[in-house]
């Protein structure tokens, strides 16, 4: 390992964060340390040691939620645990809790079995702001299980970048990264036969001003090549027989919309800024538009009544 090279844990201890928040965010780290390893054994196909049944892919989702379970609500700090895969979130026993945690523990595990990147999506709230919005996040990051295993987190001071090295130790790569005022890529979710009118007319200006297709499937691999391009938008829209669209505010879109907003970006399903929504239930669902300024002004002025 490079002497000069700056781990995860000390990079949260000299930007002087909370010193239970820094042991969270490392605990999770940790984590994703473990289920990077699970998938690496579920995806080697060649070997029959699993097969691409989805049953089995369920399972992966559910040896990740069990991991991240058992680590965050050890912590005598947390108060709730909430996750995708749960139906109503988990409350410990601690006497003086400090932080709930929001848990989308393998985000786009049907991609596993072609080798596609999948992700974790983690939000830390104030112990008592579990239902809230997403304006009281102390803190979002994921972690990306792709060619490398990379995490990405912000406490509201930036957005910043590390890389599981072959020593299992998480690595600085990128500090402070910013998007640009305006991308050149666009991730549109959903079957364009669901989308609603506004929605299409939108995608088809960006297609008619040059803008380039990349779409995996995944929202983490998804979102993270905006972030790290510098630029763009991914949508999954309110679609006809699904207005409330398919993805979660707590699991999944209240922590990237306040990762993309660290970076200089902006997130709103379509009229409000997805931050200020009001969450009443714990699998609350809404659109999405997210990336740089430029193009998610762009959504609201054609998705506004």
């Amino acid at each position: 390992m490079d002497h000069n090279s700056v781990l995860l844990r000390k990079f949260l201890y000299d930007q002087g964060i909370d010193p239970d928040l820094r042991r969270l965010i490392h605990t999770i780290s940790v984590a994703g340390k473990y289920i990077s390893a699970l998938l690496k054994a579920a995806n080697r196909k060649v070997s029959g040691t699993q097969n691409s049944s989805a049953e089995e892919q369920l399972e992966v989702d559910k040896q990740s939620d069990l991991i991240l379970k058992d680590m965050i609500t050890a912590l005598d700090y947390v108060s709730e645990y909430a996750s995708e895969e749960q139906e109503k979130a988990i409350r410990t026993s601690h006497p003086q809790p400090k932080f709930s945690v929001s848990v989308d523990p393998l985000d786009g595990s049907s991609l596993i079995d072609v080798n596609l990147a999948v992700g974790t999506i983690v939000g830390i709230h104030r112990c008592e702001n579990l239902i809230d919005s997403g304006r009281h996040l102390l803190g979002a990051l994921y972690i990306l299980y792709g060619p490398l295993t990379t995490l990405v987190y912000t406490t509201g001071n930036g957005v910043h970048e590390f890389v599981l090295n072959p020593e299992g130790e998480f690595i600085l790569t990128k500090a402070y990264i910013k998007m640009k005022d305006k991308g050149s890529i666009y991730s549109p979710g959903g079957l364009r036969s669901e989308w609603i009118d506004a929605h299409r007319e939108y995608i088809d200006d960006l297609v008619q001003t040059d803008y380039k297709l990349r779409y995996s499937g995944g929202l983490v691999p998804d979102f993270n090549q905006i972030l790290m391009k510098g630029g763009g938008l991914f949508s999954y829209p309110a679609l006809k027989a699904k207005p409330e669209g398919k993805l979660r505010l707590l699991f999944e879109l209240y922590p990237l919309a306040f990762l993309c907003e660290q970076a200089g970006g902006k997130a709103t399903d379509g009229t409000r800024n997805i931050l200020d929504i009001e969450l009443t239930k714990l699998h609350q669902r809404s659109p999405i538009y997210i990336g740089s300024k430029t193009e998610v002004e762009l959504a609201i002025k054609h998705l506004s009544p």
